[in-house]
Protein backbone atom coordinates (compact mmCIF):
# COMPACT_ATOMS: atom_id res chain seq x y z
CA UNK A 1 0.00 0.00 0.00
CA UNK A 2 1.28 3.03 -1.05
CA UNK A 3 1.05 5.88 1.89
CA UNK A 4 -0.31 9.82 0.52
CA UNK A 5 -0.25 12.53 2.63
CA UNK A 6 -3.32 14.73 2.67
CA UNK A 7 -1.73 17.59 3.45
CA UNK A 8 -1.56 20.23 0.81
CA UNK A 9 -3.00 18.03 -2.14
CA UNK A 10 -6.81 18.73 -4.09
CA UNK A 11 -9.16 16.32 -3.65
CA UNK A 12 -11.96 16.13 -5.92
CA UNK A 13 -15.07 15.29 -3.85
CA UNK A 14 -18.20 14.42 -5.79
CA UNK A 15 -21.44 14.56 -4.47
CA UNK A 16 -20.37 17.41 -1.73
CA UNK A 17 -23.88 18.46 -1.28
CA UNK A 18 -25.15 14.57 -0.07
CA UNK A 19 -25.03 13.11 3.46
CA UNK A 20 -21.77 11.48 3.35
CA UNK A 21 -19.87 13.98 0.86
CA UNK A 22 -20.66 17.05 2.72
CA UNK A 23 -19.40 15.12 6.09
CA UNK A 24 -15.96 14.30 4.24
CA UNK A 25 -15.63 17.65 3.20
CA UNK A 26 -16.21 18.86 6.83
CA UNK A 27 -13.68 16.23 7.89
CA UNK A 28 -10.84 17.24 6.17
CA UNK A 29 -11.32 20.99 6.69
CA UNK A 30 -10.88 20.26 10.10
CA UNK A 31 -8.35 17.78 10.18
CA UNK A 32 -6.22 18.54 7.53
CA UNK A 33 -3.75 21.83 7.62
CA UNK A 34 -3.81 22.99 4.58
CA UNK A 35 -6.20 21.16 1.77
CA UNK A 36 -7.48 22.34 -1.30
CA UNK A 37 -10.85 20.72 -1.75
CA UNK A 38 -13.51 21.14 -5.21
CA UNK A 39 -16.85 19.73 -4.95
CA UNK A 40 -19.11 19.11 -6.96
CA UNK A 41 -22.90 18.14 -6.96
CA UNK A 42 -26.11 18.79 -8.80
CA UNK A 43 -28.56 19.55 -5.69
CA UNK A 44 -31.07 17.44 -7.58
CA UNK A 45 -34.37 17.58 -5.75
CA UNK A 46 -34.53 13.64 -5.42
CA UNK A 47 -34.89 14.89 -1.80
CA UNK A 48 -35.16 18.16 0.17
CA UNK A 49 -32.98 20.73 -1.49
CA UNK A 50 -32.76 22.57 1.88
CA UNK A 51 -31.42 19.91 3.70
CA UNK A 52 -28.13 20.21 0.77
CA UNK A 53 -28.15 24.23 1.43
CA UNK A 54 -27.92 23.70 4.88
CA UNK A 55 -24.83 21.16 4.54
CA UNK A 56 -23.21 23.70 2.08
CA UNK A 57 -23.55 26.31 4.38
CA UNK A 58 -21.76 24.54 7.58
CA UNK A 59 -19.12 23.39 5.23
CA UNK A 60 -18.84 27.49 3.90
CA UNK A 61 -18.89 28.46 7.77
CA UNK A 62 -15.92 25.58 8.28
CA UNK A 63 -14.36 26.57 5.93
CA UNK A 64 -14.02 30.50 6.52
CA UNK A 65 -12.21 28.91 10.07
CA UNK A 66 -9.14 27.73 7.71
CA UNK A 67 -7.43 30.13 5.95
CA UNK A 68 -4.59 28.01 4.31
CA UNK A 69 -7.11 25.47 3.03
CA UNK A 70 -9.54 26.77 0.30
CA UNK A 71 -13.01 24.96 -0.62
CA UNK A 72 -14.55 25.67 -4.08
CA UNK A 73 -18.08 24.25 -5.20
CA UNK A 74 -19.39 23.53 -8.19
CA UNK A 75 -22.93 23.05 -9.38
CA UNK A 76 -23.22 20.70 -12.01
CA UNK A 77 -23.63 16.98 -13.09
CA UNK A 78 -21.80 13.94 -12.88
CA UNK A 79 -22.98 12.65 -16.60
CA UNK A 80 -21.97 15.92 -18.34
CA UNK A 81 -18.43 15.06 -19.26
CA UNK A 82 -17.20 18.11 -20.27
CA UNK A 83 -17.76 19.67 -17.32
CA UNK A 84 -15.73 16.51 -15.40
CA UNK A 85 -12.85 17.16 -17.91
CA UNK A 86 -12.95 21.14 -17.48
CA UNK A 87 -12.49 20.60 -13.72
CA UNK A 88 -9.39 18.07 -13.61
CA UNK A 89 -7.99 20.62 -16.43
CA UNK A 90 -8.39 23.31 -13.98
CA UNK A 91 -7.80 22.12 -10.89
CA UNK A 92 -5.74 18.41 -11.35
CA UNK A 93 -7.02 16.78 -8.38
CA UNK A 94 -4.13 14.77 -6.50
CA UNK A 95 -7.42 12.21 -5.05
CA UNK A 96 -10.91 12.14 -6.44
CA UNK A 97 -13.61 10.74 -3.73
CA UNK A 98 -16.39 9.97 -5.78
CA UNK A 99 -20.04 9.76 -3.81
CA UNK A 100 -22.07 11.32 -5.98
CA UNK A 101 -24.47 8.58 -7.33
CA UNK A 102 -28.51 8.45 -7.66
CA UNK A 103 -28.83 6.60 -4.21
CA UNK A 104 -32.17 4.52 -3.20
CA UNK A 105 -33.21 1.30 -4.00
CA UNK A 106 -36.61 1.28 -3.99
CA UNK A 107 -36.22 4.68 -6.52
CA UNK A 108 -34.48 2.56 -8.48
CA UNK A 109 -37.25 0.35 -9.91
CA UNK A 110 -39.64 3.22 -10.80
CA UNK A 111 -36.56 5.70 -12.12
CA UNK A 112 -34.50 3.75 -13.96
CA UNK A 113 -33.02 6.13 -15.83
CA UNK A 114 -31.38 8.71 -13.01
CA UNK A 115 -29.52 5.48 -11.43
CA UNK A 116 -27.87 4.58 -15.29
CA UNK A 117 -27.05 8.33 -15.76
CA UNK A 118 -25.11 9.31 -12.81
CA UNK A 119 -24.45 5.93 -11.66
CA UNK A 120 -22.81 4.38 -15.02
CA UNK A 121 -22.60 7.14 -17.56
CA UNK A 122 -20.93 9.90 -14.80
CA UNK A 123 -18.86 6.92 -13.26
CA UNK A 124 -17.25 6.36 -17.00
CA UNK A 125 -16.88 10.34 -16.88
CA UNK A 126 -14.91 10.17 -13.89
CA UNK A 127 -12.75 7.29 -14.84
CA UNK A 128 -12.13 8.40 -18.30
CA UNK A 129 -10.85 11.60 -16.78
CA UNK A 130 -8.60 10.09 -14.22
CA UNK A 131 -7.01 7.92 -17.09
CA UNK A 132 -6.23 11.52 -19.27
CA UNK A 133 -4.66 12.96 -16.10
CA UNK A 134 -1.72 11.33 -17.02
CA UNK A 135 -1.13 12.46 -20.44
CA UNK A 136 2.18 14.20 -21.20
CA UNK A 137 3.49 11.98 -18.59
CA UNK A 138 1.86 14.31 -15.59
CA UNK A 139 1.50 12.93 -11.93
CA UNK A 140 -2.25 12.74 -12.27
CA UNK A 141 -4.83 11.01 -9.89
CA UNK A 142 -2.39 8.97 -7.05
CA UNK A 143 -5.85 7.51 -5.91
CA UNK A 144 -9.83 7.47 -6.63
CA UNK A 145 -11.73 6.25 -4.00
CA UNK A 146 -15.74 5.64 -5.06
CA UNK A 147 -18.72 4.61 -3.18
CA UNK A 148 -20.14 0.74 -3.79
CA UNK A 149 -22.95 -0.55 -1.71
CA UNK A 150 -23.63 -3.19 0.84
CA UNK A 151 -26.78 -3.77 -2.06
CA UNK A 152 -24.20 -6.04 -4.05
CA UNK A 153 -24.35 -8.64 -1.35
CA UNK A 154 -27.91 -9.23 -2.81
CA UNK A 155 -29.67 -12.07 -1.68
CA UNK A 156 -26.13 -14.12 -0.57
CA UNK A 157 -27.46 -16.52 2.42
CA UNK A 158 -23.45 -16.25 3.75
CA UNK A 159 -23.08 -14.27 6.32
CA UNK A 160 -21.49 -11.48 7.53
CA UNK A 161 -20.69 -10.37 3.97
CA UNK A 162 -17.30 -10.46 3.20
CA UNK A 163 -15.37 -8.85 0.10
CA UNK A 164 -13.75 -12.14 -1.07
CA UNK A 165 -17.95 -13.23 -1.69
CA UNK A 166 -19.22 -13.99 -5.26
CA UNK A 167 -22.12 -10.86 -5.87
CA UNK A 168 -23.35 -11.51 -9.31
CA UNK A 169 -27.30 -11.54 -7.68
CA UNK A 170 -28.24 -8.46 -7.52
CA UNK A 171 -32.22 -7.41 -6.34
CA UNK A 172 -32.39 -3.84 -7.45
CA UNK A 173 -31.13 -2.10 -10.61
CA UNK A 174 -29.10 0.30 -8.19
CA UNK A 175 -27.22 -2.28 -6.52
CA UNK A 176 -26.42 -3.61 -10.43
CA UNK A 177 -25.06 -0.28 -11.00
CA UNK A 178 -22.77 -0.19 -7.86
CA UNK A 179 -21.29 -3.57 -8.82
CA UNK A 180 -20.73 -2.27 -11.96
CA UNK A 181 -18.73 0.53 -11.06
CA UNK A 182 -16.75 -1.99 -9.16
CA UNK A 183 -16.15 -3.86 -12.59
CA UNK A 184 -15.42 -0.87 -14.40
CA UNK A 185 -12.92 0.64 -12.08
CA UNK A 186 -11.54 -2.96 -11.64
CA UNK A 187 -10.70 -2.85 -15.70
CA UNK A 188 -9.42 1.08 -15.70
CA UNK A 189 -7.07 -0.15 -12.85
CA UNK A 190 -6.09 -3.21 -14.51
CA UNK A 191 -5.75 -1.16 -18.41
CA UNK A 192 -3.90 2.51 -17.16
CA UNK A 193 -2.62 1.64 -13.64
CA UNK A 194 -5.09 3.49 -11.76
CA UNK A 195 -5.02 3.29 -8.42
CA UNK A 196 -9.11 2.84 -7.33
CA UNK A 197 -10.61 2.15 -4.02
CA UNK A 198 -13.90 0.96 -3.75
CA UNK A 199 -16.23 1.07 -0.52
CA UNK A 200 -19.06 -0.70 0.25
CA UNK A 201 -21.36 1.25 2.49
CA UNK A 202 -23.23 -0.15 5.04
CA UNK A 203 -26.75 1.55 5.96
CA UNK A 204 -25.50 4.85 7.15
CA UNK A 205 -27.24 7.31 9.32
CA UNK A 206 -26.98 10.25 11.61
CA UNK A 207 -27.93 14.24 11.46
CA UNK A 208 -28.59 15.83 8.36
CA UNK A 209 -29.33 12.47 6.72
CA UNK A 210 -31.15 11.72 3.43
CA UNK A 211 -34.91 12.15 4.55
CA UNK A 212 -35.50 8.72 2.38
CA UNK A 213 -33.71 6.77 4.93
CA UNK A 214 -35.88 4.92 7.67
CA UNK A 215 -35.07 6.55 10.51
CA UNK A 216 -35.49 9.46 9.28
CA UNK A 217 -38.67 8.79 6.83
CA UNK A 218 -40.07 7.63 10.27
CA UNK A 219 -39.10 10.67 12.42
CA UNK A 220 -40.99 12.71 10.22
CA UNK A 221 -44.50 10.36 9.96
CA UNK A 222 -44.34 9.96 13.97
CA UNK A 223 -43.94 13.47 14.56
CA UNK A 224 -47.32 13.58 11.94
CA UNK A 225 -48.94 11.41 13.90
CA UNK A 226 -49.03 9.01 11.04
CA UNK A 227 -48.70 4.92 11.25
CA UNK A 228 -45.04 3.99 9.80
CA UNK A 229 -44.56 0.31 8.30
CA UNK A 230 -41.52 -2.19 9.85
CA UNK A 231 -41.11 -4.23 7.08
CA UNK A 232 -40.62 -8.17 7.11
CA UNK A 233 -42.55 -8.07 10.34
CA UNK A 234 -39.72 -6.23 11.56
CA UNK A 235 -37.24 -9.02 11.36
CA UNK A 236 -35.41 -7.27 8.83
CA UNK A 237 -31.14 -6.71 10.69
CA UNK A 238 -29.02 -4.25 9.35
CA UNK A 239 -25.87 -2.85 10.44
CA UNK A 240 -26.27 0.61 10.47
CA UNK A 241 -23.34 2.77 10.71
CA UNK A 242 -23.18 6.32 11.63
CA UNK A 243 -21.87 8.94 9.59
CA UNK A 244 -18.48 9.93 11.67
CA UNK A 245 -17.43 6.09 11.27
CA UNK A 246 -17.99 5.92 7.60
CA UNK A 247 -16.04 9.46 7.04
CA UNK A 248 -13.29 8.34 9.36
CA UNK A 249 -12.82 5.47 7.26
CA UNK A 250 -13.24 7.13 3.96
CA UNK A 251 -10.54 9.43 5.14
CA UNK A 252 -7.66 6.78 6.20
CA UNK A 253 -8.61 4.63 2.90
CA UNK A 254 -7.81 7.80 0.83
CA UNK A 255 -4.37 7.88 2.55
CA UNK A 256 -3.89 4.21 1.52
CA UNK A 257 -3.82 3.39 -2.13
CA UNK A 258 -3.37 -0.09 -3.75
CA UNK A 259 -0.24 -0.38 -4.71
CA UNK A 260 1.33 -0.20 -8.29
CA UNK A 261 3.43 -3.17 -9.29
CA UNK A 262 4.02 -5.60 -12.12
CA UNK A 263 3.14 -8.95 -12.50
CA UNK A 264 5.42 -12.39 -13.26
CA UNK A 265 4.63 -11.13 -17.03
CA UNK A 266 6.16 -7.84 -16.43
CA UNK A 267 2.28 -5.76 -17.18
CA UNK A 268 1.04 -4.09 -14.34
CA UNK A 269 -1.55 -5.90 -11.91
CA UNK A 270 -4.41 -3.58 -11.10
CA UNK A 271 -3.92 -1.59 -8.03
CA UNK A 272 -7.35 -2.28 -6.99
CA UNK A 273 -9.27 -3.02 -3.15
CA UNK A 274 -12.92 -3.20 -2.48
CA UNK A 275 -13.67 -2.72 1.47
CA UNK A 276 -16.63 -2.96 3.46
CA UNK A 277 -17.12 -0.26 5.92
CA UNK A 278 -19.89 -1.19 8.06
CA UNK A 279 -20.63 -1.55 12.03
CA UNK A 280 -20.36 -5.36 12.04
CA UNK A 281 -23.27 -5.48 14.32
CA UNK A 282 -26.39 -5.78 12.54
CA UNK A 283 -29.59 -4.50 14.62
CA UNK A 284 -33.03 -5.77 14.43
CA UNK A 285 -35.12 -3.09 13.19
CA UNK A 286 -37.62 -3.29 16.11
CA UNK A 287 -35.23 -2.65 18.46
CA UNK A 288 -33.81 0.09 15.93
CA UNK A 289 -37.21 1.65 15.91
CA UNK A 290 -37.54 1.40 19.92
CA UNK A 291 -34.89 3.32 20.20
CA UNK A 292 -35.23 5.92 17.93
CA UNK A 293 -38.48 6.67 20.02
CA UNK A 294 -36.74 6.82 23.39
CA UNK A 295 -34.40 9.38 21.54
CA UNK A 296 -37.07 11.44 19.49
CA UNK A 297 -38.80 11.78 23.27
CA UNK A 298 -35.81 12.49 25.21
CA UNK A 299 -34.70 15.23 22.67
CA UNK A 300 -38.25 16.53 22.64
CA UNK A 301 -39.14 16.25 19.45
CA UNK A 302 -42.15 13.74 20.36
CA UNK A 303 -43.98 14.04 23.63
CA UNK A 304 -43.46 12.16 26.73
CA UNK A 305 -46.66 10.31 26.79
CA UNK A 306 -46.45 8.92 22.69
CA UNK A 307 -48.45 6.40 21.93
CA UNK A 308 -45.89 4.35 19.66
CA UNK A 309 -47.77 0.98 20.13
CA UNK A 310 -50.65 2.65 18.18
CA UNK A 311 -48.25 3.90 15.15
CA UNK A 312 -46.45 1.28 14.00
CA UNK A 313 -47.57 -1.12 11.56
CA UNK A 314 -45.20 -4.44 10.93
CA UNK A 315 -46.24 -5.24 7.16
CA UNK A 316 -44.37 -7.81 4.38
CA UNK A 317 -40.92 -7.35 2.82
CA UNK A 318 -40.70 -5.18 0.37
CA UNK A 319 -39.46 -5.80 -3.32
CA UNK A 320 -35.55 -5.22 -4.09
CA UNK A 321 -34.89 -5.05 -0.45
CA UNK A 322 -32.66 -7.97 1.51
CA UNK A 323 -33.39 -9.42 5.37
CA UNK A 324 -30.71 -8.92 6.45
CA UNK A 325 -26.90 -6.74 5.99
CA UNK A 326 -24.05 -7.66 7.85
CA UNK A 327 -20.47 -6.41 7.38
CA UNK A 328 -17.28 -8.72 7.17
CA UNK A 329 -14.60 -5.38 8.61
CA UNK A 330 -11.78 -7.50 8.92
CA UNK A 331 -9.37 -6.57 6.01
CA UNK A 332 -10.47 -2.54 7.01
CA UNK A 333 -9.29 -3.69 10.79
CA UNK A 334 -6.16 -5.28 9.38
CA UNK A 335 -5.67 -2.43 6.27
CA UNK A 336 -6.01 0.85 8.40
CA UNK A 337 -6.56 -0.21 11.77
CA UNK A 338 -10.26 1.12 11.95
CA UNK A 339 -13.51 -0.20 13.31
CA UNK A 340 -16.61 1.89 13.72
CA UNK A 341 -17.31 2.42 17.06
CA UNK A 342 -20.38 4.79 17.45
CA UNK A 343 -23.19 2.82 19.56
CA UNK A 344 -27.33 3.04 17.99
CA UNK A 345 -27.71 5.10 20.76
CA UNK A 346 -25.67 7.68 20.70
CA UNK A 347 -26.07 7.61 16.75
CA UNK A 348 -29.63 8.34 16.99
CA UNK A 349 -29.13 10.86 19.67
CA UNK A 350 -27.03 13.02 17.47
CA UNK A 351 -29.64 12.49 14.43
CA UNK A 352 -32.37 13.48 16.89
CA UNK A 353 -31.05 16.80 18.57
CA UNK A 354 -29.92 17.73 14.98
CA UNK A 355 -34.04 17.00 13.74
CA UNK A 356 -35.12 18.95 16.48
CA UNK A 357 -32.58 22.22 16.18
CA UNK A 358 -33.41 22.20 12.20
CA UNK A 359 -37.42 21.96 12.08
CA UNK A 360 -38.04 23.84 14.69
Amino acid sequence: MEHIELNGKTVLVTGSAGFIGSNLVLSLLKTISSIHIVGLDNLNDYYDVNIKNWRLKEIEKEASLHPSSSYTFIKGDLSDAQLINTIFKDHEPDIVVNLAAQAGVRYSITNPDAYISSNLIGFSNILEACRHSYDNNKKGVEHLVYASSSSVYGTNKKVPYSTDDQVDNPVSLYAATKKSNELMAHAYAKLYNIPCTGLRFFTVYGPAGRPDMAYFGFTNKLLKGETIKIFNYGNCKRDFTFVDDIVEGVQRIMQGAPERKNGEDGLPLPPYSIYNIGNSHPENLLDFVSILQEELIRAKVLPEDYDFEAHKELVAMQPGDVPITYADTSALERDFHFKPKTTLREGLRAFAKWYKDFYE
